[in-house]
């Protein structure tokens, strides 16, 4: 496999090019690494290859003459241009790129390169992360390293690629060598037992446990066994659901003509919402009406399923309804969020017309404090509920012209969004 990296710094890669595992790669064949330096292009007397962008701004970005020049002399291959904006830079992107026979992987530097770069070439975006850095020539780094470990005999041992972390989708087990017993630690039992199924088992269970404290998200895209699911659901974590509180506001709310009214509470909202909230072990549930009838409503139908028929023959409902309590306002459902949890809840308002705060700054609230997530029945919430609220999330659908959920599907949405990969 041939790469040709297109850099002003050829000399970045002297070192990591000559030793380690990609140094012995390099002299024995497998791999091969070429450059090509946009200054060797550029077809000013004094070699520049950058100048000032137009419109202003700070710093210079790469002018299109030289680096196109670069790229059109380098071999035909797949091309990647390192860039902030790209798609991530994954363990199967990296396999992927592993099949190509030819890779040309362009470096940005200063502030960027002629956008028309992109035009003139097919070139595959590609971010290593979520950062800022100084050039591309630490990410065609990165690159190299993930992509190169999947060329045969690269790693000299195929099952040593295929147990790496985010191989399976799932981090990698923790590792002991001797000594066995070290300042009073000691390696597992297990490791030394010479049982290869127990050591097995053990190793997979750890890489879930890993995955599950260190990289939640992960394990929804891993391939996961019903084993490993029940055995999921015995690790002790940190429940953020905890800190979530709902409440479903029937007065003040607006109807379509942007009056307040109050509205009319249904069962359809006191059974869904419930069990969302226990299925997401929410810390609890408020129903807010000020209308004594829908309130005696709303008790009445609670009573037959925690205490009457329903109880008998529905359990899990009945589990799910003892998280329902009935007030008359938001206030009250505050003040008993506050009693519960000995502090203030923060505020947060949905509405489908619109709002300026991004879930995951409300997951980061939930970490350590409680929040109370205000859902608007009728046409959404009153102005005067959203003006106490701290924050007031995105539109289930903010780029979309159509918001239009029940509040139920919304509620369902927003929590899992809010507390869904957490736990």
């Amino acid at each position: 496999m041939r790469c040709t990296l297109v850099t002003l710094f050829p000399e970045f890669f002297a070192s990591p090019l000559s030793c380690g595992l990609l140094g012995r790669a390099v002299a024995r064949g497998l791999v091969q690494v070429e450059f090509r330096n946009p200054r060797d292009f550029s077809q000013d007397k004094h070699r520049h290859v950058d100048d000032r962008p137009y419109g202003g701004g700070a710093g210079m970005v790469l002018a299109v003459d030289p680096v196109a020049r670069a790229i059109e002399d380098a071999p035909p291959g797949r091309r990647i241009l390192l860039a902030p904006k790209g798609q991530p830079l994954t363990q199967s992107l990296a396999q992927a790129l592993s099949w190509e026979s030819e890779l040309v992987v362009v470096c940005g530097r200063y502030e960027g390169i002629d956008a028309r770069i992109e035009a003139l070439f097919p070139l595959e975006a590609v971010s290593v992360g979520d950062f800022v850095l100084s050039g591309g020539e630490s990410a065609a780094l990165c690159l190299m390293e993930a992509v190169f470990r999947h060329v045969p005999d690269f790693l000299g041992k195929e099952e040593s690629a295929a147990e790496e972390s985010f191989s399976a989708g799932l981090l990698e087990y923790p590792h002991y060598t001797r000594p066995e017993v070290y300042q009073g630690l000691r390696v597992p039992e297990v490791l030394l037992s010479g049982d290869h199924a127990r050591i097995r088992a053990w190793r997979r269970q750890q890489s879930l446990e890993e995955t599950l404290r260190r990289r939640p998200d992960l394990l929804e895209r891993a391939w996961l066994e019903d084993e490993d699911c029940r055995h999921l659901q015995q690790v002790p974590r940190r429940r953020w659901g905890r800190n979530l509180f709902v409440a479903l506001v029937h007065y003040p709310v607006v109807d379509a003509h942007g009056r307040t009214i109050a509205t009319s509470l249904t069962n359809l909202d006191l059974h869904d919402i419930a069990r969302l909230s226990c299925t997401y072990g929410l810390g609890g549930y408020w129903l807010c009406t000020p209308l004594e009838d829908q309130q005696a409503l709303a008790r009445s139908l609670l009573a037959h399923w925690r205490e009457g028929e329903g109880a008998l023959a529905n359990p899990h409902r009945r589990q799910a309804l003892e998280m329902v309590e009935v007030v008359a306002s938001l206030e009250d459902a505050m003040a008993q969020v506050t009693q519960r949890v000995g502090r203030l809840p923060r505020l947060v308002a949905t509405s489908a017309r619109g709002g300026d705060t991004p879930v995951h700054e409300v997951r980061r609230w939930l970490e350590n404090e409680p929040v109370l997530l205000v859902l608007g029945t009728g046409h959404g919430l009153a102005p005067e509920v959203l003006r106490r609220a701290e924050a007031c999330l995105r539109p289930v659908r903010f780029l979309e012209t159509y918001n239009h959920l029940s509040v139920r599907a919304a509620a369902a949405i927003l929590v899992d969004r809010l507390v869904g990969d957490l736990g």
